[in-house]
């Protein structure tokens, strides 16, 4: 854990796959067309804290959705790539914007279609319910399934490690 932990402590900007990572993976579509997705309200809460530290949350997805854009404004994310089933150029777009370095960036995924992207970043995590495959190919590999808390597993250990955690939690509970 030692190791994880000095990964995360360089962390800037976090990479979340959406499904399978943000939402179970489970894909509704109505007779219209129109796509549904279900995200748990703790990761949406564990991204804002993240953010509120100062790391930057960005997507990277393979599908494109309109309920992916509203949710990424709701918690104010800026930074949504959608449409990529190669996500290696939205990455590289990505480390040209924010001028970032390989270590200073972790990304979260679920199946092989992220391998190219984990493999580069300093920090490559898989939910509980990934492919096997990723799971040999990350640092860390979370607590909670995809879409049942993991992006909250996510952000509290990055927050614990960079010593944030604590002190977020605490001012819950000042009155």
């Amino acid at each position: 854990m030692q190791d994880i932990t000095e990964k995360a402590k360089k962390i800037k900007l976090v990479i979340f796959d959406i499904d399978g990572v943000l939402t179970t993976g489970a894909l509704f579509i109505g007779d219209d067309g129109q796509e549904y997705k279900a995200f748990h309200s703790k990761d949406g809460h564990g991204l804002r804290m993240l953010q509120d530290s100062g790391v930057e949350v960005a997507i990277i997805t393979g599908r494109t959705s309109n309920v992916v854009a509203h949710r990424a404004k709701d918690l104010g994310i800026t930074r949504i790539y959608q449409g990529k089933r190669e996500k290696l150029p939205a990455y590289e777009e990505l480390i040209k914007e924010t001028g970032l370095n390989h270590e200073q960036i972790a990304y979260v995924g679920d199946d092989v279609v992220d391998l190219p992207v984990m493999s580069k970043v300093g920090l490559a995590i898989c939910v509980q319910d990934g492919h096997s495959f990723v799971k040999q190919h990350s640092h860390w590999i979370t607590e909670s399934n995809g879409g049942c808390g993991a992006g909250r597993d996510v952000c509290e250990m990055i927050l614990e490690a960079q010593g944030n955690l604590h002190e977020m939690l605490q001012s819950y509970i000042k009155t």
